[in-house]
């Protein structure tokens, strides 16, 4: 059963009315939080290395980057409306080898990605407060207030929270883009699909397509929206403009980005290393170039962007652990017995998640990340994508849909393609880890 927590009223009114719902700009919320979520500094700093590299060239992957995430963030929210089911009901509906998928990943990505988060949300508070506290220590306190914030609000105030951070992105990466002065007929032909003639170019593209704004978190939309109240089919117009602001302001994001790349960076022939330690070399080239308080600005700018990710990893992969853990006890309960769904926040599957998320992880911030652990952490995270493309394509094509909003052609080709793009390029992650000294 569907997720309701938080927005009570309007979950109930979603229950008993399923009649479709006006699209309105008042409803956004959830598309808010996935894109808040899924831009991290990573996400950051890959674009702006490839406008450094290409300058405006691949400007052009970055949008269909966003057109790609849409595909698969729309998907997951029409099976949660249109099904009354969660996503995690889908996929073990698929056999048992989805959970063991699910498992794994959540348990070993959950622990690597929470020191990475932790870090990437203490480098820019250490650049603001330099000689306050290491970046250890930045990090664990960063982590407790994720926890605490987490574990004591329910999704309104989340939602609420996020908004006020993306709107501190939004204007911190605007003002960055406009600052250097994009040229408009080089950033316009960039719009042409063209390839970098250089080596790995082709990898290259498919990599900056492939990185633009999340990977589990798309599977989190769908819980979000329940979450928000949106319960039944009733509410499919509104979730489709939620879904459509979400990676329109990705793409702002991304886009501003790569314009400070290649004005920046590329016009200067400045090279900065990959990685959320290159967004503090950007601080100090802004500082050079436009003084302190561009620099500082920017470095609330990269908080943001980091603690959103944070917190909505906390949130969003929560609710999927609670749903799972949920699912499993009412499989082994008695026949015709409930299990309550609208507690999930409250529940303690998710707080034991969240725990996970935040204690353990701490480790690996003194000790340094276990190098067999990183790989595994590394071809997980590569896989989840190809996963989430092939198993909405089953699930949308099937039965288990009903009819009227099982996937059209235009669905079932971008899904198809965000398939195959993600299985290349989790073929090359995969090629590209140092087996020989893994053994």
């Amino acid at each position: 059963m569907a997720d309701t927590t938080g927005n009570t009223a309007a979950a109930q009114a979603g229950e008993s009315d399923s009649r479709p719902r006006k699209s309105s700009w008042k409803y956004i919320g959830p598309g808010i939080v996935v894109a808040a979520t899924g831009v991290g500094a990573g996400d950051l700093v890959a674009t702006l290395i490839a406008g450094s590299n290409f300058g405006y060239t691949l400007l052009w992957a970055a949008v269909i980057g966003c057109l790609v995430k849409i595909s698969l963030a729309e998907a997951a929210g029409r099976w949660h409306l249109s099904t009354g089911r969660t996503l995690f009901d889908g996929w073990a509906s698929l056999g048992r080898w989805t959970t063991y998928f699910f498992v794994v990943y959540a348990v070993i990505w959950g622990f690597v990605y929470g020191a990475a988060a932790m870090s990437s949300s203490a480098l820019p508070l250490q650049a603001l407060f330099p000689g306050v506290m290491d970046l250890e220590w930045w990090g664990i306190a960063c982590a407790l207030v994720g926890l605490v914030f987490v574990w004591f609000n329910k999704y309104a105030v989340f939602e609420k929270v996020m908004t006020v951070l993306v709107g501190v992105m939004f204007v911190v990466t605007v003002y960055l883009a406009i600052r250097v002065t994009p040229n408009i007929p080089d950033a316009l032909a960039g719009l042409l699909p063209v390839l970098p003639d250089e080596k790995d170019s082709i990898l290259n593209t498919l990599g900056l397509i492939g990185g633009v704004g999340g990977t589990i978190t798309l599977a989190a939309y769908g819980y979000w929206v329940n979450a928000k109240g949106w319960t039944n089919t009733g509410w499919m117009k509104v979730m489709r403009l939620d879904n459509r602001v979400a990676y329109a302001t990705t793409g702002v994001f991304v886009i501003a980005m790569l314009f400070v790349g290649a004005e920046l960076l590329h016009a200067r022939n400045i090279a900065i290393e990959s990685g959320d330690k290159g967004l503090i070399q950007l601080g100090g080239i802004l500082e050079d170039e436009y003084g302190t308080v561009t620099a500082k600005f920017f470095l609330i700018g990269f908080f943001a962007t980091s603690f959103t990710s944070l917190i909505g990893v906390w949130h969003g992969v929560s609710l999927m652990f609670a749903d799972f853990v949920a699912r499993y006890r009412r499989r082994d309960a008695a026949k015709g017995e409930e299990i309550a769904s609208g507690e999930r926040e409250r529940s303690w599957p998710f707080r034991a998640y969240l725990l996970w998320l935040t204690f353990p992880p701490m480790v690996l911030l003194f000790q340094g990340q276990p190098f067999r652990l990183v790989i595994i952490y590394g071809v997980l995270g590569a896989a989840f994508l190809p996963f989430l493309a092939g198993t909405l394509l089953w699930l949308l094509n099937t039965d288990r849909t009903p009819r009227e909003w099982r996937n059209g052609w235009v669905s079932n080709g971008m899904l198809t393609i965000a398939g195959l793009l993600f299985l290349v390029l989790c073929v090359k992650q995969i090629w590209d880890q140092p087996w020989a000294e893994f053994f």
